[in-house]
């Protein structure tokens, strides 16, 4: 089974050669890399977050295997739908499936289920491919859609199992949280409510993070990923997290009134 690009010259040229060029534009070959264990990474259209994206990859070694958490914007049957046959194509190629990995999870869960259909048409895992495709090609993915109704205790259950699973293959894993900031608002009321979030994600506070994006009501679509993958990343040991790089729609298109926050982090 091959999923087909879903948001290919929508998010993204549609193009190799463009996407390619777009990409080497957004990414540092050069910049000091740390092996981690997590990061957080925007999934807007790449000419507004892919800055972002390019700078967190950039600084990190990549792995042979990574775990995608993101939200799912269309629904889901499942709390936690995962794909485990096949590939994923963009127009860079295909990334395999990592089925024993997938079934490890699988297994490690209760919650975890194999639902195709939610990654059919959702963006946010899709469209950090290209970027990973670029630095470092030769890789396998397991793909996570996050429904909205996960709670922290679901979250808890994934971050623990998804570090079981890890654990379990014996091999270097990132996971990888994909999630935009707020959403539409002023760049100051964005950067206000963002730093709110980063700061407890900076502290490694899963739980603080899980509270303060509903007390605060920020819109910041993929919390709960986020949340599971810190989780996950304590579990195996993480001590620090790093704040790479922060922006808004806005510092490219000009207009400060409606924007969207991108935030990249890493987690070691």
């Amino acid at each position: 089974m091959v999923r087909r690009p879903a948001v290919a010259g929508y998010f993204y040229p549609k193009k190799a050669d463009e996407l390619r060029s777009m990409i080497k534009k957004m990414v540092d070959p050069q910049a000091k890399k740390e092996k981690a264990r997590a990061v957080v990474s925007p999934h807007a259209g790449i000419i507004y977050s892919g800055p972002v994206a390019g700078a967190v990859y950039s600084s990190v070694i990549l792995p042979e295997r990574f775990v995608l958490l993101g939200p799912s914007h269309r629904g889901q049957r499942s709390v936690f739908g995962i794909m485990k046959k096949g590939s994923w194509q963009t127009p860079l190629g295909e990334v395999p499936l990592d089925s024993e990995l997938a079934e490890s999870l699988l297994r490690c869960s209760s919650l975890v289920r194999v639902e195709e259909s939610a990654h059919e048409e959702e963006h946010s895992l899709e469209v950090q491919l290209p970027f990973i495709q670029f630095l470092s090609p030769g890789f396998s993915i397991v793909p996570v859609c996050v429904s909205p109704v996960a709670d922290y205790a679901a979250l808890e259950e994934l971050g623990k199992s998804l570090a079981g699973a890890i654990r379990e293959s014996g091999r270097d894993v990132l996971v990888v949280a994909s999630t935009d900031m707020s959403h539409y608002v002023s760049q100051e009321m964005a950067r206000e409510k963002d730093f709110l979030a980063i700061d407890r994600i900076l502290a490694l506070d899963a739980r603080g993070l899980y509270e303060v994006v509903q007390e605060e009501d920020i819109s910041m679509c993929g919390f709960q990923p986020t949340t599971a993958a810190i989780l996950a990343a304590k579990e195996l040991g993480a001590g620090r997290a790093d704040l790479i790089r922060y922006m808004t729609s806005g510092d490219t298109s000009g207009d400060f009134d409606q924007v969207v926050g991108y935030a990249g982090l890493r987690i070691v």
